[in-house]
């Protein structure tokens, strides 16, 4: 009897990771692919991470090569439960003390569009993209994040599928909008552990009801953004919008400021800035009502549009009426504007899953592969942060290691809306190829690893509140974050 060749090793600590799912695979080849899917996608990005990049081959003529093939074997064909594999995942990540989540964090639920021809994918169709801000071809996946001050990572994600692809369309019994999708994976979020001080979404999803109210009998606070002039019916004079609410609210300037409070925001970067919140009312939304209305802006006279959040969410007001006995903890305006502010965390997700991890970059067509390469990409993001913590544990200070760091990652990436930018850096894994249909040989890919791991974990989002009933506050950080706020 033939004897079956053990599993090679991944390179650097990626074994030490991969080990750890070997025992869900049936097949022997499997934890191979595995183990060469994650290092692909953790390489610096050089080229789109599709099978033949992720293999090592050539572009073009390196599609027939025998590691291109069993890639896409393992990836199409073979068979393994992705589920299984993520939900060890994220059973490793709620296992770690470094990762483990607590009540003061969010779960962030967005979606994400990539372009994509053709017609014969899975899920693809002509739809909105907000990622290149327009409607084109292309797959819109909805995911959820959890984070806090200091750290994120992807818990689910699940493509939506256009009514075109249902034999009565909208009306089918398969079919679900965004919004219902989104609302299940919240509800799978807190079935598989993870703990969160409130749901939040943009204003894509806050402002449909019945995504608020899915929430809602689902047992889930949130807190969600509204569109400035998303129209409520009221009686006569009444506000009608939320910009309405707002400008209804007294205010006299810093020194009197009437109905609003001050807040302080402190960014990723460290400084802070003074923002004002207030409660306000919206046909039947109010400080005491089941819905609260929550204006936060950076300015009360002039509401400016990029520093202004409406704001809608079920947690009660401290000391009104529903604290006593709703279902939910009350939280005070420094805390409704902290919850919200941690949602944009999810574009820093965006950018390193999207933009350095290959999220749509993969070429295969079939539902299953679709969802295993995703399953795979959040896999080896949440590697980042194991191989991070393990270097560098909760409360290290790590400046003098960034300083010493002699690995940098270099690649394009695609930013915000699709723009590109290019980032410095040595090329790790030079000289020639080993095998005339290779563009790399895979046993050098260790360095390239080492370079992911050190530049996946973005710096802290300082909070204005505690991070949850006695929990001490985690020391920010490292490397240096992106833009966003």
């Amino acid at each position: 009897m033939t004897r079956h060749q053990p599993c090679p090793a991944a390179p650097g600590p990626l074994e030490e990771y991969a080990v750890r799912f070997d025992e869900l695979f049936t097949r022997v080849a499997q934890p191979r692919g595995f183990r060469q899917y994650l290092t692909g996608l953790l390489a610096p990005r050089d080229r789109n991470k599709t099978l033949t990049a992720l293999a090592g081959a050539e572009p073009v003529t390196g599609a027939q090569h025998p590691a291109v093939q069993r890639l896409q074997f393992f990836l199409s064909e073979s068979r393994w439960d992705a589920d299984r594999i993520n939900s060890r995942r994220l059973d490793m990540l709620l296992a770690d003390p470094a990762t483990t989540p607590h009540d003061g964090g969010v779960l962030v639920i967005d979606d994400s569009g990539d372009r994509k021809d053709g017609r014969k994918t899975a899920h693809v169709g002509r739809q909105w993209l907000g990622r290149y801000g327009k409607t084109d071809n292309g797959v819109v996946t909805v995911t959820t994040v959890w984070a806090d001050e200091r750290l994120y990572y992807p818990v689910h994600a699940q493509p939506y599928t256009p009514a075109k692809h249902f034999a009565k369309g909208k009306s089918d019994p398969g079919f679900r909008t965004k919004l219902a999708i989104g609302a299940d994976l919240a509800a799978a979020a807190r079935d598989a552990g993870f703990v969160f001080r409130a749901v939040a979404a943009d204003s894509a999803y806050g402002d449909q009801d019945g995504f608020r109210g899915e929430l809602a009998e689902a047992g889930l606070p949130f807190v969600t953004a509204l569109r400035p002039h998303r129209g409520t019916w009221a009686y006569g004079p009444g506000a009608h919008t939320p910009v309405d609410a707002a400008r209804a609210l007294a205010w006299g300037g810093p020194d009197e400021p009437g109905d609003w409070q001050a807040v302080t925001r402190t960014f990723r970067d460290g400084h802070t800035e003074t923002w004002w919140a207030a409660d306000a009312t919206l046909g039947w939304w109010g400080p005491d009502g089941t819905h609260r209305l929550v204006v936060a802006t950076a300015d009360p006279t002039a509401l400016p549009d990029k520093a202004t959040w409406y704001l809608v969410t079920n947690l009660p007001r401290p000391g009104g009426p529903r604290e006593a006995d709703g279902p939910h903890p009350a939280a005070d305006l420094t805390e409704i504007v902290r919850i919200y502010g941690i949602r944009h965390w999810i574009e820093q997700s965006y950018k390193q899953i999207e933009d350095e991890l290959g999220w749509a970059d993969f070429q295969v067509r079939s539902d299953v592969a679709i969802h295993r390469h995703q399953v795979l990409v959040n896999c080896a993001f949440s590697f980042c942060w194991a191989a991070w913590f393990s270097d560098h544990p909760p409360g290290q200070d790590d400046t003098a290691s960034r300083q010493n760091a002699t690995t940098s990652q270099a690649g394009p990436g695609r930013g915000e809306r699709g723009a590109t930018h290019r980032r410095a850096g040595s090329v790790v894994a030079a000289g020639a190829a080993g095998d005339p249909w290779l563009a790399f040989p895979l046993d050098r890919v260790a360095t390239l690893v080492a370079g992911m791991v050190d530049g996946a974990p973005a710096t802290a989002v300082a909070g204005t509140a505690g991070l949850g009933r006695g929990r001490s506050r985690p020391a920010p950080l490292p490397p240096e974050p992106t833009n966003y706020r």
